[in-house]
């Protein structure tokens, strides 16, 4: 087939890449940089080498003219939420008027990008018929397959996940497992429609969310209680049916925003989802939370340095990163804060959050505490002397992830663990 990949992001390059190796594949992004990068072999999200990029036959391009006449279009553009946590289309509408000014009669728009349930069919769908002048499920056709990127896994790639698949007709749902049976060993899954391969995406995450918002409710109460959390969730995981998840902050493109989606919809309809609401207000004031309890534990206008700021460890995503979070409360407590992480592009720490990243981890040690706030390689093969050189006597290690728990510190250093 020849396929039209749109947005070359953490979602679309992977699935780009995976596809041409079975179909002439054309990869489409509106950032001119980006495609430049990437056709100089460089993938700033780290999910595909430079020699897999060198390898591959997709034909790269910021102009999209060069897409026209597909037969199939894959849309993975970003889906986030605004400042009020709602929804925001505009990437996904955006696109849909690109593709449907390029799509001949017979085309399939398969969309990945994360939607509440409707969305597909409600929007996206009209707008293609108005930028093209088709009609949606007689001149073109509709499909909806949900990504599944975890940035940084390398064992649940593309392809290796089961690839859920929806189409308008079941012609349609027949051709896409075709397409996507044919780069994944995990197998397609086919949905009964485009709104259930909608649904099951959206509360994928959500379901996550709420399981680790009970965990950082629990961190709390433990807090209180003056027991560790992490010895507390050791015990009770030795039951066979325990659900292993553990305490900390969540932020990236998909956990601390798709709950939002389900909620938007759900009032739309007029439900509250006083559950999945409930988790996201514990977890969006979990980055306040650690602020505060550091703050609780170090002196006036003290100096701080952040180990880490990318949502996860191993990876430069910044998207959403609640680290940003805890740097801004710091500082409106009045204590002066030093961000450092080997693994964030320092240009997009600056667009993003407005700081500089530290180049060196030692600049400025000591400090009067340091927080591992993400639990990168580089920050987990810390060692005692390591970590005593950072602080000052008496200084605090705020251990988020308990990464250092059963590093023995010198006695005149601090602990204090989510």
């Amino acid at each position: 087939m020849n396929v039209a990949v749109i947005g070359l992001g953490y979602v679309g390059l992977p699935l780009a890449i995976a596809l041409a190796e079975k179909h002439n594949i054309t990869g489409f992004d509106i950032d001119r940089s980006r495609v430049g990068e990437l056709a100089s072999g460089h993938d700033r999200t780290g999910e595909i080498t430079a020699e897999r990029l060198g390898a591959s036959s997709i034909q790269l391009t910021d102009d999209p003219d060069a897409t026209a006449g597909a037969d199939v279009f894959i849309v993975t553009v970003p889906t986030p939420v605004n400042a009020a946590n709602e929804p925001d289309l505009g990437a996904i509408v955006a696109a849909s008027g690109t593709v449907g000014r390029q799509m001949a009669p017979g085309a399939i728009v398969v969309f990945e990008s994360t939607v509440w349930p409707g969305v597909t069919e409600e929007i996206c769908g009209p707008e293609l018929e108005r930028t093209s002048g088709l009609k949606a499920g007689a001149d073109f056709f509709l499909g909806y397959s949900p990504e599944r990127i975890n940035p940084g896994d390398r064992e649940h790639t593309i392809e290796r996940i089961t690839k859920v698949i929806a189409g308008q007709t079941p012609e349609v749902t027949e051709r896409l497992a075709e397409l996507y049976g044919a780069i994944t060993s995990g197998g397609v899954f086919a949905a009964r429609d485009i709104r259930t391969a909608e649904a099951a995406k959206v509360i994928e995450n959500a379901q996550r969310d709420i399981n680790i918002a009970f965990i950082n409710e629990v961190a709390q109460i433990c807090q209180k209680l003056d027991i560790s959390t992490h010895d507390v969730l050791d015990a009770a995981g030795t039951k066979w049916n325990f659900l292993d998840f553990r305490p900390g902050l969540v932020g990236g493109h998909c956990i601390g925003v798709d709950p939002y989606y389900l909620a938007h919809r759900a009032r739309a309809l007029g439900h509250e989802p006083h559950v999945i609401l409930s988790g996201r207000n514990i977890n969006d004031a979990m980055g306040t939370y650690v602020a505060d309890a550091v703050n609780d534990r170090i002196k006036d206008n003290a100096r701080v340095l952040v180990l880490g700021l990318t949502f996860k460890e191993d990876v430069p995503d910044l998207r959403n990163s609640q680290v940003g979070d805890i740097m801004r409360r710091l500082e409106a407590h009045g204590h002066t804060v030093v961000v450092h992480d080997p693994q964030a592009v320092p240009e997009e720490a600056r667009e993003i959050y407005g700081i500089d990243l530290a180049d060196d981890l030692t600049a400025g040690a000591p400090f009067n505490c340091v927080i591992g706030a993400v639990a990168h390689a580089e920050y987990r093969g810390l060692g005692p002397a390591d970590l005593a050189a950072l602080l000052t006597p008496e200084g605090l290690l705020a251990d988020i992830k308990g990464m250092w728990r059963t590093t023995e510190l010198p006695a005149n250093i601090r602990r204090w663990t989510l």
